[in-house]
């Protein structure tokens, strides 16, 4: 009887391994004759989630795609300050050739009356002149005012010349920023192009992902942020940093952190949306300091300042290109524009990379 029960037993035994079995995928050396069976498809009929290793992919591909839109959006930025300026010089250098115009004709009128005057009183020589006047002293008199009339026709002709000569130039001077111009309108196409090709790539691969895929990938770009900046605040830079905000600095702060909740806009200086230098440049125009529009520029012409003498107001510029701008508010936190498709918000400033901090007020 014992006997039978353990031959039972393992049958049962034999039978639940032969139906794991059956009902398991087919083993990696399975025959190569036999063909996979294809898995069943899940009840809901939707695709499996992405892996956190191919959504931290995705991260890095949008990533890249929206720093270049970045850089590019900054040669726009920079083309079309350069663009306004130009044109601005082509005005100025058109109005002061209308101004030359009117100036020579003035010059030509008169120095043609100074020569028919000139003429009028032409004849006789001098002395034959003097001879054959009534009032000597009269003659010398008028004579002394002939001479002076040289002496000015010779002025003017002098002028006159020089007018001319700056008229040439005002007309090369605008030729060169006209040409100028030009190269920057097609520098700004081309930006604007590039923009909205990394920005229309960023957005395709993002709308690929599912609502929890995009819920979990947000979740790794916070992860991340978050990671750079304890690894920052780590290394104690925050223990040197005690450096108050200057009164400019403190409007530049309130204006910038009033922008909150505002949506980011490559090429945006404001009121309803910003990209990155565009609030910077704004904020600092509202504090009654102008600085340059784009982040590059930014880097390029500011003060550079330490970071641990870094205060409220200061623009601290990121990455290796100075591509991207947040402005300090303290306590180790940047006001900025994100990207495409987030706000103006406040975050770590040690998120990013930092290429360094620049101060836009001398105080």
């Amino acid at each position: 009887m014992g006997t039978g029960k353990r031959t039972l037993t393992m049958a049962a035994i034999a039978l639940v391994c032969a139906v794991t079995v059956l009902g398991a995928p087919v083993a990696a050396h399975a025959s190569p004759s036999k063909p996979t069976p294809t898995p069943a498809p899940t009840p809901s009929g939707s695709p499996t989630p992405a892996a956190d290793e191919e959504l931290e992919e995705v991260r890095g591909k949008l990533e890249k795609l929206y720093h270049d839109a970045a850089v590019a959006t900054d040669a726009y930025n920079a083309a079309e300050e350069d663009t306004q300026k130009q044109s601005g010089q082509i005005v100025e250098l058109a109005r002061e050739i209308v101004k030359g115009r009117a100036k020579l004709a003035d010059l030509k009128d008169r120095a043609g009356a100074a020569a028919r005057a000139q003429y009028r009183g032409g004849g006789l020589p001098p002395e034959a002149r003097l001879w054959l006047s009534e009032n000597p002293q009269a003659y010398l008199d008028g004579a002394g005012r002939v001479r002076q009339g040289e002496h000015a026709t010779k002025g003017l002709l002098a002028e006159m010349t020089r007018t001319q000569e700056d008229l040439q130039q005002y007309a090369r001077d605008a030729s060169a920023q006209w040409k100028r111009l030009e190269a920057n309108r097609k520098d700004k196409a081309a930006a604007k192009k590039k923009v909205k090709k990394q920005i229309a790539a960023a957005e395709q691969l993002e709308s690929q992902l599912e609502k929890e895929e995009k819920e979990r990938l947000a979740k790794l770009e916070a992860a991340a942020a978050a990671k750079a900046q304890t690894a920052w605040l780590d290394s104690g830079v925050l223990e040197d940093i005690k450096t108050k905000a200057s009164e400019q600095g403190r409007k530049a702060v309130k204006f910038a952190t009033e922008q909150i909740g505002k949506p980011y806009e490559w090429g945006a200086e404001g009121p309803k949306s910003y990209d990155c230098s565009g609030l910077t440049s704004q904020a600092w125009a509202a504090a009654g300091s102008g600085i340059p529009r784009t982040s590059q520029e930014q880097w390029r012409q500011l003060r550079h300042i330490d970071v641990k003498d870094m205060r409220p107001g200061d623009l601290v510029i990121y990455f290796d290109d100075a591509s991207h701008v947040g402005m300090y508010v303290g306590d180790g936190a940047i006001v900025h524009a994100p990207r495409p498709g987030r706000t103006v918000t406040i975050t770590g400033a040690g998120s990013m990379p930092i290429l360094g901090v620049v101060r836009p007020d001398a105080g």
